[in-house]
């Protein structure tokens, strides 16, 4: 017997790792596909700008307003480091601090300021262990990881949880730099600062009951185009096809800015309905009424939005002639009344 407890336990333990690395099931209603050149761009919102000039990309508008330093970066940290500074830094403090306003006042979010460092069983509830563990940052002596996104430990604050009726749904809101290797994107987007190994986001999530899920989603996605809309950003929404799929979304919608300099559409939120699969991965359970069997709640998450991509719209698309950038109406007031990034 002891022999075969023995055995057993080395099953389990494979067992365990073997399903911890199986995906979430793509909703019915997701296209099939075998990759991103098969999404579908369901419709966009807002005009592309007009510029009677030649627009730069960021690469070349940062260092010339004097708010990006490229070098000075990957002299602190190597590639794909930079350094914000004057109004640079300033443009997005006032957009995380204007972000997090909207969804609390205005979308009913509740804002936390969680760890930015949290524990490996925060990663395997959230789904992001065992299989992108060498795209994570890591504290090997104390086995602390470095969050990849504000997901992570929003997703742990109800772990090994039966929530109460009448409780759900809770919606939260947060702000956390995020690290990523971003081995996965090798030789992509090399210039400017489109992908960093360090960047800031404001993460939406949602714990609501599955018969409210679908609909959650739609909101999720209007909540996200809001930030888009009070930006005056041309924005378009994107369906992942089942090829395209996050490890652990059952449905995805991207929402994805114009920026005039670089001429692309860039993902500045993936908004996904995840179902009961981090539920189940970190146990948390809710009742629907007083005494009822408990049930897995399902999760939902989306950028609200994701830096610095918001950034190089603003200072593609608001970029003018004599190369100044002008600042959106609703961040003026979140950077002392600057109308306008002047050249230093």
């Amino acid at each position: 017997i002891k022999a075969l407890d023995e055995q057993l336990r080395e099953i389990d333990a494979q067992l365990e790792t073997a399903m911890l690395r199986v995906p979430n099931l793509p909703d019915p209603s997701v296209p099939l596909g075998a990759d991103d050149s098969e999404n579908i761009v369901l419709r966009g919102e807002g005009a592309l700008p007009e510029l009677d000039f030649e627009p730069k990309p960021h690469w070349d508008l940062g260092p010339a307003l004097g708010i990006i330093d490229f070098e000075r970066g990957i002299k602190l940290a190597g590639s794909r480091f930079y350094v914000l500074q004057g109004a640079g830094a300033l443009l997005q403090r006032a957009l995380i601090a204007w972000m997090l306003d909207l969804h609390v006042t205005q979308h009913g979010y509740t804002e936390v300021y969680p760890p930015f460092v949290v524990q490996r069983q925060c990663l395997v509830g959230a789904g992001q262990l065992p299989k992108f563990e060498d795209n994570l940052y890591r504290d090997v002596e104390d086995d602390f990881w470095w969050v990849p996104t504000g997901e992570v430990p929003i997703t742990n604050l109800h772990r090994d949880e039966i929530i109460e009726p009448d409780t759900l749904p809770l919606y939260y809101v947060a702000y956390t730099p995020c690290w990523r290797r971003e081995k996965m994107s090798a030789g992509r987007d090399v210039r400017g600062i489109k992908r960093g190994h360090q960047f800031d986001k404001v993460e939406m999530y949602k714990f609501v009951t599955p018969e409210t899920s679908a609909q959650e989603l739609q909101a999720l996605i209007d909540n996200a185009e809001d930030v888009c809309r009070g930006l005056g950003i041309p924005h378009r929404i994107v369906q992942m096809c089942t090829g395209d799929l996050s490890f652990t979304a059952a449905i995805k919608y991207d929402v994805e800015v114009w920026a005039a300099g670089c001429g692309e559409w860039l993902e500045v939120s993936s908004c996904s309905n995840d179902t009961e699969f981090q539920a189940r991965r970190a146990q948390i359970r809710y009742r629907p009424e007083r005494g009822a069997r408990p049930r897995y709640v399902h999760t939902l998450t989306g950028s609200g939005l994701a830096l610095p991509r918001v950034m190089i719209a603003i200072l593609e698309n608001y970029q003018q002639a004599d190369g100044s950038v002008v600042v959106p109406e609703v961040l003026r007031p979140y950077m002392r009344g600057m109308e306008a990034i002047r050249p230093t």
